[in-house]
């Protein structure tokens, strides 16, 4: 049976109290991954997974997961400012449908708008010139989702 594919509230009541999550910030040539520590307070970049066709990337994030022994997956939905979903999201929801037939492991959806804008900034900011931006992007940006997927789990929790 695929694993459960929900918002990420909904996700966080099939996966365990303790154990680490993965999160994915998928772009059309990478995906971006990040690990929670087990306790679920800090988001941590992993590395930039360069797609090529969904079997080898799924390979990887599988490879990774099991490396990290996590219990779930969140996926950055790339919700149109509107509120819609374009074909950003629509890939996304495939992607999680494709994985969801490879794992038992619930994946959560989490609302990832302006997430790479926010993570430009704050790359901007910090002086990083351009071609080390195009770099590192994509595990920034799944490190971002992560942590206000984490955050808002943690508020939900009543932790402070």
């Amino acid at each position: 049976m695929p694993a459960p594919i929900l918002p990420l509230i909904d996700a966080a009541a099939h996966w365990p109290e303790r154990g680490a999550l993965i999160g994915l910030d998928l772009g059309t040539k990478t995906i971006g991954v990040a690990v929670s520590n087990p306790d679920r307070r800090l988001a941590t970049g992993v590395e930039t997974i360069q797609r090529r066709a969904f079997k080898a990337d799924a390979a990887r994030v599988l490879a990774l997961a099991s490396e990290r022994s996590v219990v779930g997956f969140v996926l950055g939905l790339p919700i149109n400012m509107d509120g819609s979903e374009g074909p950003r999201a629509q890939s996304t929801r495939a992607f999680a449908r494709n994985l969801s037939r490879l794992t038992d492991l619930a994946i959560g959806l989490w609302d990832e708008r302006l997430s790479t804008a926010a993570v430009e900034r704050e790359l901007i900011s910090m002086d990083v010139s351009r071609a080390k931006r195009a770099g590192v992007i994509d595990e920034h940006a799944a490190i971002f989702i992560l942590q206000g997927a984490l955050d808002r789990l943690a508020t939900l929790r009543g932790d402070r």
